[in-house]
This record gives structure tokens, sequence and C-alpha cells, in this order.
């Protein structure tokens, strides 16, 4: 029985955020937003805003981010529709449950099911047989990985067509709507059904009954985000859904524990190793969810994670659910550089006995300091000292603790009684915790990269305008209009989707982080409105044009000398009359809309150039992207 879609977006309306979020910590009006300490980390200046005209929050201390349903479900640690009911009687809404609907969403389920497997099979025929795809098998053999491996593992290529698999899949009577739910094709602005995934190595990934639900795409290029995966659907969600754990549930129970990696080849490899037990999670940390779904298999778990992942590892999070869950955790002793995978084809046995010879998460962390420190100094035993108490004062356990104490006093011979006066004091920051990485993941938690540092300002502030006030770029902005990758994402998913929240429930990784951060980001509003648009195409549309002439020149294409004059037109008037600039700069979005049109055609005539302004065609854009798994 599943509460009726329309209930839920009725509930999430009639939330009030700020009211919601007020009851839990202090806000402060910050002209339209609201600020505070972040709920989610320890933090003495505030990072936390709150956005309440479109009910989201972001912190940019620890990126988390969400809405008033996602807020009651991470505080509170309650499921989905837990949250909505709570939420739905404090506004006073009557929640509906529809079986007859439920009955309906069983029989979507098994059609979405159904496109998913058609897919694998799909990519996987593409992969194993067509000619575009030999540089993806050529990868697959630098990894070590022949074709038994890409069989076993139902690996697959998706061509870099515009829609092979989408016509492919609607003709075997799959509908529109059939293969945009399950995320396998998106419908562009065009209103034309487009591939997800294009001019990637495919990874199909399955719940645990063995049901395809999403994918994860490779780049093997260097174009677009290295990873990415599904969006979220009603068959994928990547907090619930672990890479492999169809082909290791048997195995896990078997030998009472799992091996948890950080990629699809980890997976791979450490399975082809002889040990069948290892799992992934899917461009995301582990959650909650997935320790609980792995709990009713085995309380034993491995972290397979390269030596700094595992080092940065929030600490506490897994002392805190060793308990909650009843759980053993440990880290596998793998080299400090390279990834499992890369281990298993130099060396497999080294792969093997990583997980034989795993330790315990304390003593991995405090083995780091060790071997970091100088020992033969009283100066490098003092520090050693220090930071280890940093890390014994993460576990809360005192008993656990006690056992660690002897250890690290026995290593820099100091006495038992100052170490356990030492982690009773507040964590404080001295000159050794300063630098050594590993106290600095103990006193704060490791900052997620902040999404908008490396894109262009003008970009960022297109985006804005593009979440907060629509009404100033449509009908003129169009993707080749911006140049960084991530930034490109985040505009096409805006502009397929029909609201920011359906945009947000669809994206992953960066571009769920950058959507969530300028979620809560005004746009600069100064000034008259029809000059602030005209400002704003003119200041997006110039650089582009100006790589684009750039472009031209190199290759030297006679469209060039056309495009050359309207950028002159562009820059005079930018000095003098931002309307004239804005008419230049309308003209120059249809000829480089016109120009991709062409180019993805196989045309190339030059594009039209008219007196007037013309509104720009929009581009056919490419897929979405999701984060690195």
């Amino acid at each position: 029985m599943g509460i009726v879609a329309e209930d839920i977006v009725r509930v999430r309306e009639a939330t009030d955020i700020v009211a919601l979020i007020s009851e839990r910590i202090a806000l402060k009006r910050a002209g339209r937003r609201y600020t505070g300490l972040c709920p989610f980390h320890n933090e003495k200046s505030s990072s936390f805003s709150v956005n309440p005209e479109l009910g989201v929050y972001h912190c940019f201390g620890c990126q988390v981010s969400g809405d008033a349903i996602t807020f009651l479900r991470e505080l509170d640690h309650i499921d989905f529709i837990d949250a909505v009911e709570r939420l739905a009687t404090r506004a006073g809404i009557t929640l509906r449950y529809d079986d007859a609907k439920a009955s309906q969403d069983r029989q979507k389920r098994s059609r979405l099911i159904e496109a998913c497997g058609a897919a694998v099979e799909f990519y996987h025929e593409r992969l194993l047989t067509s000619a575009d795809a030999g540089g993806a098998r050529a990868y697959l053999r630098s990894r070590g990985f022949d074709g038994e491996a890409a069989r076993r593992f139902q690996l697959g290529w998706a061509p870099d067509g515009y829609d092979a698999l989408s016509r492919s899949l609607q003709d075997k009577k799959f509908s529109r709507e059939d293969l945009a739910s399950v995320g396998l094709s998106f419908i562009n602005r065009s209103n034309k059904l487009q591939d997800q995934f294009r001019g990637r190595l495919m990874f199909p990934i399955f719940d645990r009954q063995g049901d395809a639900v999403g994918f994860g795409g490779r780049t093997l290029t260097g174009d677009g985000p290295k990873y990415k995966n599904s969006p979220e659907t009603p068959l994928y969600s990547k907090s619930r859904v672990l890479y492999g754990l169809n082909w290791a549930k048997a195995e896990v129970a078997a030998r009472d524990a799992v091996v948890i990696c950080e990629g699809y080849t980890d997976v791979m490899a450490f399975a082809l190793a002889g040990v069948p037990n290892a799992v992934a999670t899917c461009g995301t940390a582990l959650t909650e969810d997935h320790v609980q779904i792995l709990k009713n298999f085995t309380r034993n778990i491995v972290l397979a994670y390269d030596a700094d992942s595992a080092g940065q590892s929030a600490a506490e999070k897994w002392y805190t659910w060793e308990q909650r869950f009843d759980i053993n955790v440990r880290v596998a002793a793998l080299p400090t550089s390279g990834d499992p995978a890369d281990l298993w084809k130099s060396d497999p046995d080294a792969l093997l006995r990583s997980v034989s010879d795993a330790r315990s998460f304390m003593d991995f962390k405090l083995d780091r300091v060790f071997a970091a420190s100088d020992l033969e100094t009283p100066e490098g035993r003092a520090r050693c000292a220090e930071s280890a108490v940093n890390i014994l004062r993460e576990h809360s356990n005192e008993l656990v603790r006690e056992g660690y104490i002897q250890k690290v006093a026995g290593v820099t011979g100091f006495d038992h009684a100052w170490f356990k006066q030492a982690i009773a004091k507040p964590a404080t920051r001295t000159a050794a915790t300063s630098r050594d990485a590993e106290t600095r993941d103990a006193l704060e938690p490791v900052a997620r990269p902040n999404p908008t540092e490396r894109i262009d300002r003008r970009e960022l502030e297109a985006l804005r305008w593009a979440i907060h006030d629509p009404t100033m770029v449509v009908n003129w902005i169009d993707t080749a209009l911006f140049s960084d990758p991530l930034a490109i994402e985040v505009f096409e998913l805006l502009a397929s989707t029909d609201s920011f929240h359906e945009a947000t429930a669809a994206a992953t990784g960066p571009v769920l982080a950058l959507l969530e951060q300028l979620g809560v980001e005004e746009p600069v509003g100064d000034g008259e409105t029809e000059t602030l648009h005209a400002r704003l195409v003119v200041s997006l549309v110039e650089p582009a044009g100006e790589r684009w002439l750039r472009d031209l020149v190199r290759a030297g294409d006679d469209r060039a000398m056309v495009v050359k004059p309207v950028l002159d037109k562009i820059a005079t008037a930018r000095n003098s009359d931002w309307h004239m600039g804005e008419k230049a700069a309308l003209q120059l979005v249809a000829m480089l809309s016109d120009a991709y049109a062409s180019h993805s055609s196989g045309a190339s005539e030059t594009p039209h150039i008219s007196d007037e302004s013309e509104d720009a065609s929009p581009m056919e854009s490419d897929a979405v992207g999701a984060p690195e798994a």
C-alpha cells in the first residue's frame, strides 16, 4: 500500500521547512534565506542554509542537502513513508492510500524491469560484437578482464549515437514513458527521446533478486564525468542498492563476511581473485540503509577502500553502527597506492591477503599514525601520542578504548594514565594535529569538494536564474553556451524536468550537490529587469561565441568571417547599450544552435544570419551525468 503521489506533493508544499528545522536548530534570517549551525556535523560558524521558497536546505560545510522529508528522515532515522506521515499530521493533511494504485505500481515495476533487462541485453551484445565497442574491449583487456569476465558480469557498451537504445527498445514495444521512468532515456527540449548513456562502458546494476534496475557507465574518452549512474527511479535508489549483491549474497552468508569496495571493477577483481563475497556502493558513501541490508546476511564487514579513502572515512559513524547494529568492521590491508582492481592484475595473492589480514578500524588508523611518526625521538613520540589521543577519543566504548590505550602507550612509551586524562579533555587543535590528516578527521568532518569552485561565475549565475526565475532564461538559453561539463549536466537536467524538485530527484553525485547548493544561493538581482536580462544574455553568450570563433579559426572554417562581426557588435554594444548587445547575442545563440544541429545531422553549411534577432532553437543535449562510483 502506497501513499498517493499527489498527497506527497501536497505534504511537501504545505510544510514550512523553516519552522520544521527551527524546532531542531536556531535559524537567523539572511536576506531571503535562513542560516544556522548544521545539525549533521559539528561546526562553530553557520554554514547551513535554508531556502523557504524552494523548500530545500544545504550545508556548505559538509555538503548535506535535501527537503523537509529528507531532513526528517536523516535526523530521526526513519523511512520515507513515516516521514511523510509525520509531516502530514503536522500540516493537517489526510493521506490517501490506494490499493489499486499499488497494484498498478507493481505492474509498472514489472514493465520497467523488463525494459531494464532489455537494455542489459542491448548493451551487452554491442560490447561483444560491434566495431564501435573496440575501444571498450581494449580497455577491459588492459585492466585484465577478458571476454569471459565481460559475459560473467554482463558488461555492455552504450553507442555514441543519439538514440540507438531508445529506438531499439521502442521497436520492442516499450513506451517513451517506460524508458524515461527507468532512466534509460529522457525527453529533451525538442520533445525527442534521447539515450541517457552514450559512448560509455556499461556496468548493469541488479537488485538483490537479480533484476536489472540501473546502470553505471564509464567514459573512455575523458569527456564528462568519469562515471555516470542511472538517476533515481522507481527501481533504483543508490542508497539502498549494492552492486554485486545479487551474485555475492550466497557467498556472504556462507563465509559470514562481506567485502565492501568503492567501484564496479573492484568487485569484479575480488570475485575473479577468489573473493566472491564483495559488493560496492553505486556512486555514494555507504549508508545506514546499506548496513541494515547487509546485516541480514552477515555481521562482519571488511572495507576494501584504498588507503586514503579508508583513512578519511568517518570513524565515528562506523563505531556507532558497530554498536547499533552489532556489526564488526575491519579494514583490508591494501597498499597505499592503487585500487583493488590494479592489485588483482599485478598481484592476485596480495589482494587475497589484504582481506585475510584485515584489521579493526582503530588499528588501521593508529598504525597509519605510527608509520608516519618519528618514534626514535622524544618530540616525534610526543606528536604521535597527541595524534593518537584524538583517534582514541573517537570510540565511545570505554572498554574498547582501554585496550588501544595500552597499545599506544607501549609504542610511544608514555604513561597509560596520561592517555586517559588526555582523552577526557575536549579535543583541541595543536601544531601536530594541524599537520596530521588522521587527527583532522577526528576533529572535524572531511569536507566534500565545493562543486562551484571550478565553474565560470557567469555560467553559475545563469544556472541560478534558471532555478529561481526561469523566465529570465527561457527561449534563449542553450547547452552550447556552457563550457564546464558539470554546468552542462545541471543545465540539461533542469531543461529536461518540469521543476527543481523533479530535477533534484533525478540527480546524483556532483550534479545533485551543485543543484542543491545553487538552490540556496540567490542570483544577483540589482537593476531594472529588462537591463538585467540583457546583461545576463550578453555575459553568457559572449564567451561562448569567443570559444566558437577560436575553434572555427583553428579549423580554417569560413564561418569565422560571419561570427566575428556579430561578436564585434556585442563588444561594442556592451560598453554603451546592453539592449543592442542582447540583440546581437541572441543572433549568435541562433547561429550556435544551427551549427550544432548541422553538425549532429552531418551538414556543414554556413548558418544564415538575419538582420533581426532570432529565438534560439534548443540544441539536442547530451545525457545528464552521475558521480564516480
